[in-house]
């Protein structure tokens, strides 16, 4: 018997699951109230505390972020399962977070921020997909309260991306960038002391030892493979330079390149396997359409963070009884409607039981709300020109739509990942459930430098009719989508 089996301390559930809680919620206290800030501070101009970057630029770069802390999950996965396991893994990245927002607090311009951008992609890579995993160490398989400390955990991701832009916005834009930055590094500080203190006494032991362990002689063929991809990148860099194309636009498509092939390429590894079975491949193959759908929701979802960030900064009116409202505090509406509607979903999917539609059909209605959010977002620019201020109503009801979206792809999506994976690919499939995000923000990172206030009816309505029409097509593809999926609901 798993002995935290015993173990209720926090809230019924063992001691661990509160070190996991605080580390999740301080990590991303400080990972989104950097994101609340960051594209403010990149396109403000030198006199106004900011780098002085074109709007379009600065927009890219966000996209591009986010797209490569998704791709970096795998690596971290792979370096938790083989060599350190999640316990050390967890906090070698914590402590790379923490030093990429001491960068940006530090007043060292473009070159502090490039490597920011390093140690936080590579930081949340190795912490993201492993803490996640560790809250599944504290039960055993049959320990009925498993799901619900999923939900708790999944509760201090909201929690702290809901506190984050409160401060660290207020700080970052109404006093000093840097300060907001600087208060970003203190959360990560408070989530590594507690997570060294607790993790020692509270954990499992278990977490401390790779999974499934490198074998001695699979550790040169993985240094000579890591040393080609090395030499790879320096030799095309290289060539970059040289052939005077070497600019921040050009990395920015080459990620984008690079993050769009790289699910291409898993999938065509797996459909041609021979260690999956006719069911399996048919399941894989009704899979892509929903992959393809995630990538077109996660693409709106993901531009709250860049095109409404904007849209709050430059279209709306700020001022409320008296007082003006950082536009970085729109940030706090995902996370606020994801933990109004979670508890709504869950007694809705609960109370219809067998008659809730098939997750196929979920995946339509949330495109249909993840377009419709951006449709809605047209309106204020025709009824009063993207010259006037609008109210924020616009922003909140755009935020609502799409989170209900949310609701009904992105936990759905999880779990049909794992119904559909075929065996021998399990971990893989759930890597590239999360690549779809990537592949979305780095599409995004193309796309957005086409906002602006000129464009700004024409580019919701185009997202947002390209958006539903898939919908449409999905919708006409259910059937077809459930016959493939084999007996899979």
């Amino acid at each position: 018997m798993n002995s935290n089996e015993k173990d209720a301390s926090f809230l019924g559930h063992p001691r661990g699951l509160s070190t996991l809680f605080f580390t999740e919620m301080w990590e991303r206290f400080s990972y989104y109230g950097m994101r609340a800030i960051l594209l403010y501070y990149m396109y403000y101009s030198v006199a106004d505390g900011g780098l002085g970057f074109d709007r379009s630029t600065a927009s890219a770069i966000m996209s591009i972020y986010g797209s490569l802390v998704f791709l970096l999950s795998v690596v971290g996965g792979y370096v938790s399962d083989r060599i350190l396991g999640s316990r050390r893994t967890v906090f070698i990245g914590g402590i790379m977070i923490m030093l990429g927002h001491i960068a940006l607090s530090l007043p060292f311009g473009k070159a502090a921020l490039f490597a920011s951008i390093i140690l936080i992609v590579l930081g949340s890579g190795l912490l993201k997909p492993n803490i996640s995993e560790m809250v599944g160490d504290l039960y055993d398989k049959k320990d009925l309260r498993r799901d619900a400390g999923f939900n708790i955990f999944v509760f201090s991701t909201n929690l702290g991306a809901f506190i984050a832009p409160l401060f660290v916005g207020y700080l970052g834009q109404e006093v000093n960038f840097h300060l907001g930055f600087s208060l970003a590094a203190i959360g990560m500080f408070f989530g590594l002391i507690q997570y060294f203190r607790g993790g020692r006494k509270y954990l499992p032991e278990e977490t401390l030892k790779a999974r499934d362990p490198i074998k001695s002689e699979e550790v040169k063929p993985l240094v000579r493979k890591s040393l080609l991809v090395i030499a790879a990148v320096a030799v095309l860099i290289l060539f970059m330079q040289l052939a005077g194309i070497l600019d921040i636009n050009n990395v920015i498509n080459l990620i984008t390149i690079f993050a769009v092939v790289i699910p291409i390429y898993y999938f065509v590894i797996i459909i041609k396997s021979k260690k999956i079975t006719t069911t399996e491949r048919s399941r894989v193959w009704a899979y892509i359409p929903l992959f393809i759908a995630s990538i077109l929701f996660w693409s709106i979802e993901e531009q709250g963070s860049v095109v409404l960030a904007l849209f709050a900064e430059e279209r709306t009116n700020l001022s409320l009884f008296g007082f003006t409202i950082p536009s970085s505090w729109f940030q706090t509406l995902n996370p606020f409607f994801i933990m109004i509607y979670t508890p709504l979903f869950v007694w809705l999917w609960t109370k219809l039981g067998n008659k809730q539609p098939s997750s196929a059909k979920k995946f339509t209605y949330g495109l249909f709300f993840a377009g419709i959010s951006f449709l809605w977002m047209m309106l204020p620019g025709i009824l009063f020109g993207t010259d006037a201020k609008v109210g924020p109503q616009w922003l909140l009801m755009s935020w609502g739509l799409v989170i209900i979206g949310e609701m009904l792809i992105s936990p759905i999506g999880l779990s049909v990942t794992t119904k559909l994976a075929p065996k021998a690919f399990h971990s893989q499939m759930m890597s590239i459930w999360f690549l779809s995000d990537a592949v979305a923000q780095a599409i995004n990172a193309q796309i957005v430098r086409l906002y602006s206030p000129g464009t700004e009816v024409l580019y919701f309505g185009m997202v947002g009719v390209i958006t539903v029409a898939f919908g449409v097509m999905l919708m006409f593809m259910v059937p077809r989508i459930q016959r493939l999926m084999n007996g899979v609901n």
